[in-house]
């Protein structure tokens, strides 16, 4: 256990998966936050937040065991996802004048990085400073991306308790990447049922709509006046699937992207983010296996969908001598 830097970390066997690969779980402490961290999928399998009465409870959605994961793969229960998080239509695009097909895993269209993505990874780790690193190599043509990526998301706990989320990646040629960290909340208590009544406010003006294969159209639709509008406090609702676009000036250090409260716990979650995107998702389609509809919001931060085919977007394109950097980061309180 590490404990001078303020961060209690440790880290213990957890399993494996079906293949014998071998899985650890590390556990970060402070302020009366507890995370634990798996080594597949970057996967965070557990946040522990106190509420208003001084009680802690499990606020995001997690898994007990590494055959969970392995057995409910799709729902990216609180993983990394990469090389691009959401969608890319028509599995495809072009970059510098060259098409690039990519796996299609949601009938035409890639989604969270293909059939074999960041998520279902073992990557490798070591402690850091308040928390630990993981990374992994991509190799050129993974699910049909170009060029070696070298990634990393390193995983700290601030004073507060507050959890921060750092990405870096480099690549030895011309490529396209947009992490994201599919965390579900739900303050109220994992196991607390729907989370649909809890507030939410997200600085956006605009939302980037979709068609029938949830793929943007390109246009930016104003949230005034429609179900999208989350500028001021509200409940959350069902039957959301949507990038939102942050306002300008989000990305600061100190600019809030997002807000989600919980009355009866008296729980807040602040998201701050350099990203210029959010993916608000409700998971309404959760069949109770293991858990039910919408018993979790997921707040995902991320360059918008599709980018790479919508040069009118921010790019996802990265180049060798350039870095990747981007940081989210989840602050407890209570109100």
């Amino acid at each position: 256990m590490t404990t001078s830097t303020g961060t209690a970390t440790y880290t213990e066997d957890f399993g494996a998966l079906a293949d014998g690969s071998p899985v650890r779980r590390w556990t970060l402490e402070r302020d009366g936050v507890r995370v634990r961290v798996l080594t597949y999928g970057a996967i965070v399998q557990s946040v522990q937040a106190p509420g208003r009465d001084g009680s802690r409870a499990a606020v995001a959605l997690g898994l007990p065991d590494v055959a969970g994961y392995e057995n409910f793969p799709a729902p990216y229960f609180g993983a990394v996802v990469g090389r691009y998080a959401n969608r890319i239509g028509g599995a495809s695009f072009v970059l510098d004048g060259r098409t690039h097909r990519l796996t299609p895993n949601e009938g035409g269209t890639h989604l969270h990085g293909g059939a074999r993505g960041f998520d279902k990874r073992v990557w490798d780790a070591v402690a850091v400073p308040d928390g630990v690193r993981l990374s992994l190599v991509s190799a050129d043509g993974d699910e049909g991306y170009p060029g070696r990526l070298d990634f990393s998301v390193t995983y700290t706990l601030e004073p507060g308790g507050t959890l921060r989320l750092d990405y870096r990646a480099v690549t030895d040629a011309p490529t396209v990447l947009n992490p994201t960290s599919h965390l579900y909340w739900n303050l109220a208590g994992a196991d607390s049922g729907s989370a649909l009544g809890q507030q939410l406010r997200i600085a956006a003006r605009e939302v980037t709509p979709v068609d029938a294969a949830s793929v943007p159209t390109g246009e930016l639709l104003p949230v005034a006046g429609t179900r999208f509008d989350f500028r001021g406090m509200r409940a959350v609702g069902a039957g959301y699937d949507q990038n939102f676009v942050l306002e300008e000036g989000t990305e600061a250090a100190d600019a809030v992207a997002a807000e989600l409260y919980d009355a009866v716990s008296g729980r807040v979650l602040t998201v701050r983010t350099t990203e210029p995107g959010l993916q608000l998702y409700t998971a309404d389609h959760f069949d109770g296996r293991p858990f039910g509809p919408c018993a979790g919001i997921a707040l995902e931060t991320q360059h918008f969908p599709d980018s790479p085919n919508r040069p009118e977007f921010p790019s996802t394109v990265l180049r060798p001598g350039e870095e990747f950097v981007s940081r989210t980061e989840y602050a407890f309180s209570v109100r």
